[in-house]
């Protein structure tokens, strides 16, 4: 019933965001005689907060500049499905240029976390790798819009999904795993390299991921390991209703989810959110825009199917199952021991409060046959967990790191 409770206090709010829209409207419109007065201001500032607490995000728009591969020369840019299932759509970022038929950029898998938020979270990091890579991306599918008549997603489909994409996509390609698909990408690699699959990938580069969650645990591995499985079963796992196409389908609600993203930094949204009044208030265009591209993306969440979240909760957090060598997929054991061609590289850093120190670079631990000279470990020491895939230090320092580590691998020999 809270799935149904949330949409009807989401459809009631309805009449106070038209209103809020209106005044935004009015407050600076022609048709008011004093539009620059504070009193304006001031009323314009509020419509457009509460428009703010009360809207819907859907998911962004990718909103990606055409990738400059070369200096003054920019490349056309074209985002195309490649590869479609129920719950998740390839996408390559495909770029059109005479000079890229003459050199040979590695081939980059980049796979987004199924954590709440959409792929577009990694706008940034796809920004940086297309300079001088051919990248594509996982771009996971909200489950309220997913038919129930798709079957059910858990985490041993997403590892499926993941062999299925390397295999189509072809051997000799760099997986990036960025937080939540750690685990699943290493099974992934694991299962290939045990059946000696044509298509093993190059290298695989795991990134602020909970390989071990038992190194340096965080407030959320906490909050994974104080309840019994049941608990979230019982507490979190709601029906979507109609009118989505996903109706009667059981899910984690995105809008749960938000409020535990939320809740971890309460008082750090409440005061952005009054700096983002204060702005409008004073017209500061610049920082009321940076506010919108934050939030625009930080509110838009998706919903994850209950065997998903619920198989993810005790595999990875309370089980810890990868690392001690217990983790199945369909009745067969993952073996990490059994790569030996597929280069490692892990990042890290130092101020990360989501994946500690040190359970991303447990991977190196498990993956015992890989050759020490096909192995690299990062920490940055001035960054948190979204600083390791975005923003300045992600691109001048960490994405260097990583082309550098591709070249270095070229193949899986």
């Amino acid at each position: 019933m809270l799935y149904q409770a949330y949409e009807m206090l989401y459809k009631a709010s309805a009449p106070y965001r038209a209103a809020a829209l209106w005044g935004q409207f009015l407050w600076r419109s022609r048709l008011n005689p004093m539009p620059d007065s504070f009193i304006s201001s001031y009323m314009a500032a509020y419509c457009d907060v509460v428009e703010v607490l009360t809207r819907r995000y859907d998911k962004p728009q990718w909103r990606l500049s055409s990738p400059e591969i070369e200096e003054g020369k920019k490349a056309t840019l074209r985002i195309k499905t490649v590869y479609e299932k129920a719950f998740c759509h390839l996408l390559h970022f495909k770029r059109s240029h005479s000079i890229l038929k003459t050199r040979n950029d590695p081939k980059v898998l980049v796979v987004a976390p199924m954590a709440g938020h959409f792929a577009t979270l990694l706008r940034g990091t796809v920004e940086a790798l297309m300079v001088d890579h051919d990248v594509y991306i996982t771009d996971w599918l909200d489950a309220r819009h997913v038919s129930i008549f798709d079957g059910p997603f858990d985490l041993e489909d997403y590892i499926a999904y993941i062999m299925e994409f390397i295999a189509f996509l072809g051997p000799d390609i760099h997986i990036v795993a960025v937080c939540q698909p750690g685990p699943a990408v290493l099974a992934a690699v694991s299962l290939m390299a045990e059946d000696d699959h044509p298509a093993k990938p190059a290298s695989m580069t795991f990134m602020g991921s909970p390989i071990d969650t038992r190194k340096s645990p965080t407030v959320p591995n906490d909050l994974a390991t104080q309840r019994p499985i049941e608990w979230f079963e019982q507490n979190v796992i709601h029906t979507v209703p109609a009118p989505y196409h996903g109706m009667m389908r059981r899910v984690y609600p995105g809008f749960l989810q938000l409020t535990g993203f939320m809740s971890m930094n309460l008082e750090r949204h409440y005061k952005a959110h009054m700096q983002l009044f204060e702005n409008l208030v004073v017209n500061d265009g610049d920082s009321v825009e940076k506010h919108r591209e934050f939030y625009d993306e930080y509110l838009a969440v998706m919903d994850l199917t209950a065997d998903f979240y619920l198989q993810t909760i005790k595999t990875v957090f309370q089980d810890c199952a990868l690392p001690k060598g217990e983790m199945m997929w369909r009745g067969r054991k993952v073996n990490p021991a059994a790569i030996s061609k597929t280069a490692l590289m892990t990042v890290e850093g130092k101020k990360d409060d989501i994946s500690g120190v040190g359970q991303t670079r447990a991977a190196h631990t498990i993956c015992k046959n890989i050759p020490k000279e096909k192995k690299e470990i990062y920490l940055h020491p001035n960054v948190g967990h979204y600083g390791i895939f975005n923003g300045s230090k992600w691109r001048n320092e960490i994405k260097p790191e990583l082309a550098a580590f591709f070249r270095k691998n070229p193949k899986a020999v």
